[in-house]
């Protein structure tokens, strides 16, 4: 069954390389309740935009931890290719010392329960948002020559961490400091009204 937004997310238990260059042979997306996941998929190791978005998201980690948010990479490669991307500099294709979990999905099951492998074996670029309770909240879906915006998984998930505080919603192009809106007739009318010519 293919997972969808509001619906718990499918629970795995694979082996990861994890920041020290280990391998956990028993990591599992259940071991992270309590947080919030990033869970992204991207298909091949030492390919060519994969390597741009695991860097950004690398690079973005301490904006995903202060938001109590794990970052989670997977792909169909086993353990030993992860470890061998790593362990390759980035100015000669690798992805150098990054410091997020990455995922061995060899059996291929983890991107077919989530919906995103397809006929050539491979995952495309799906990015799940998972609430502290195991909950998807948001799904986007890219082809392979699209590369994902890692500011924008941080909005999504700046709003969601708002409304659950608040009770409100966040509109169109919303992000953190912004005008939210009170999910009522009322409250509609009155955002439009103040910020018709945002």
């Amino acid at each position: 069954m293919n997972p969808f937004v509001s619906n718990s997310a499918p629970d795995f238990k694979a082996t990861a390389v994890m920041p020290d260059n280990s391998f956990n042979d028993a990591f599992t997306l259940s071991g992270l309740r309590g947080q919030y996941v990033v869970l992204f998929f991207y298909p091949l190791d030492f390919t060519f935009v994969c390597p741009s978005e695991i860097l950004a998201f690398n690079k973005a980690l301490p904006s995903f931890q202060e938001r109590n948010c794990q970052v989670v990479g997977v792909s169909v490669d086993s353990q030993f290719t992860h470890l061998a991307w790593k362990n390759t500099a980035v100015n000669n294709g690798g992805i150098g010392d990054i410091q997020l979990p990455l995922v061995a999905d060899l059996d291929k099951s983890i991107s077919r329960d989530y919906g995103v492998l397809i006929p050539a074996g491979i995952a495309l670029r799906g990015l799940f948002i998972i609430d502290k309770e195991g909950v998807i909240r948001s799904q986007v879906v890219n082809d392979l020559p699209l590369g994902r915006s890692v500011d924008e998984a941080l909005r999504v998930l700046d709003a969601l961490q708002f409304t659950e505080k608040y009770g409100d919603v966040c509109p169109a192009n919303w992000k953190q400091g912004d005008a939210a809106m009170t999910p009522t007739a009322e409250g509609v009318a009155k955002y439009l009204a103040e910020h018709a010519n945002d």
